[in-house]
Formats: structure tokens, C-alpha cells, sequence
């Protein structure tokens, strides 16, 4: 998979040092600064430091099947910020790069909050997965109006039975690690806003209104026939 990152520190300076320190004990194969200009620190074959205690779809050791890259950007702590076009068009210069080399599904083009949601926000909301998405670079869906509308009233915090049953069942097989017990509890607000951060960036609150329930259903829908479409190649 390719993971992104933002580097969350004041300057790209500091990251990069950051990043070459041993004693920092962390890395990533890539740095990508505001400006456009990419840093390699590590070869793609070789493991990086950079995704920590992590889950993806059974995966528990993400550094070992993954690229990851760190966007400049001094994050939620720091004054968290837009990313400059100039950027994003080296970010999805790279990843299709990348992709020559590797394959690579849309649906494992992610974020650290992916794969870590308890524990980080990066590369947040602000980042322009849309925009990757049109470059053909992980997954994107809008649901119609009439979609959102039909499936009801919110789902949050203190509720139960099936509704959350099955909207946790659809977040356990997108990717997302808890398993579906039937109750909305903080850890299913937690997975909510995860996604909501990478899908439904508008509106960032760990409540599964229609939006968010319709949006998890148009991309579980689009990563099964990616599936199938490489088990059939």
C-alpha cells in the first residue's frame, strides 16, 4: 500500500532531520515539500519507520507492506494548513511512479489516520483526496440525495442494534479495525471520524449521518469490484 503522512512539525527542516535521526527511531521512503521538490530517505524495497501500531485488513505490520509518504505540513499542532497545488501535483506525480513498480490497489492508497485512528489525524481533512481520486489514485464517491436521505436518522454515540451493527460491519470490511458489536461506543466514533477525515472531509464529527453511512456504501462498492476485477485479471 502507499500510506500518507503530513509531517506535523514547524518547518520541512526539522522533518527531514527528524526523519535522518537513528535515536528518532521513525522514517518514510519519501518527503514531499510545499514547493513540489521530493526527498528520497529510503529505498522502496527496504522498510521505513513511519506507520507505528497500526491495522489495515488483518494487516498488523503496515510498514512492512507499504511506501510511505510524508507531505510537508505543520498539522493539526502547528497550524494546520492547505496544500499547495504545486505539492499535490508531486504527490500524485510520485504515487503514479510509484505504481509503476508496485502493484498497488486504489483502495490501499490511505492515510495514517487509516490505519491508526485512535492515534493520528494525518494527513487530515484538508488533504484533496478528490483530487487524487481523478488522477486515478484511490477511491472517491458522492452519493446522490435521495441516497442519504433513505437511510434514516443519525447514528452517534449511546446507540445500538442493527443500524450500528451493520454500519461497523461496513467499516470492518472497507478496512477499519474494530469489530462490529452492535453498539456505538467511543471507539466507533473514533473509526467514524477516521473515515469521515479520508471520505466525507466536509463535516468531521464521529456521527454516522446518512452522508457518511451513504458515502462508506458507494466506496465499499467501488474496492469489491476492484477486488474482483484483480482476482478476475
Amino acid at each position: 500500500m502507499v500510506l500518507l503522512h503530513y509531517t506535523g512539525m514547524q518547518t520541512a527542516e526539522a522533518a527531514v532531520a527528524r526523519l535522518r535521526d537513528p535515536e528518532a527511531k521513525v522514517s518514510a521512503h519519501y518527503v514531499v515539500d510545499e514547493d513540489g521538490s521530493i526527498l528520497r530517505l529510503v529505498d522502496e524495497e527496504r522498510r521505513a519507520w513511519h506507520a507505528g501500531r497500526s491495522w489495515w485488513r488483518g494487516e498488523t505490520d503496515i510498514n512492512a507492506v507499504s511506501i510511505g509518504i510524508e507531505i510537508v505540513n505543520p498539522g493539526h499542532e502547528f497550524g494546520y494548513r492547505l496544500f499547495p497545488d504545486p505539492q499535490i501535483d508531486a504527490v500524485i506525480a510520485l504515487i503514479d511512479d510509484i505504481r509503476t513498480r508496485w502493484t498497488i490497489e486504489d483502495a490501499r492508497i490511505l492515510g495514517h489516520s487509516d490505519v491508526a485512528p485512535t492515534r493520528k489525524q494525518d494527513p487530515g481533512e484538508l488533504f484533496p483526496w478528490k483530487r487524487l481520486a481523478a488522477h486515478r489514485q484511490g477511491l472517491w464517491f458522492e452519493p446522490a440525495a435521495e441516497r442519504i436521505a433513505a437511510l434514516g436518522p443519525p447514528l452517534t454515540i449511546g446507540d445500538d442494534g442493527l443500524g450500528v451493527h451493520v454500519l461497523q460491519a461496513g467499516l470492518h470490511r472497507l478496512g477499519y479495525e474494530p469489530l462490529p458489536d452492535g453498539r456505538y461506543t467511543d471507539e466507533t466514533r473514533i473509526t467514524v471520524e477516521a473515515f469521515q477525515r479520508h471520505w466525507r472531509p466536509s463535516k468531521v464529527d464521529g456521527i454516522a449521518d446518512g452522508e457518511t453511512r451513504a458515502t462508506l456504501m458507494g466506496v465499499l462498492q467501488l474496492a469489491t469490484a476492484e477486488s474482483l476485477t484483480g482476482v478476475l485479471d
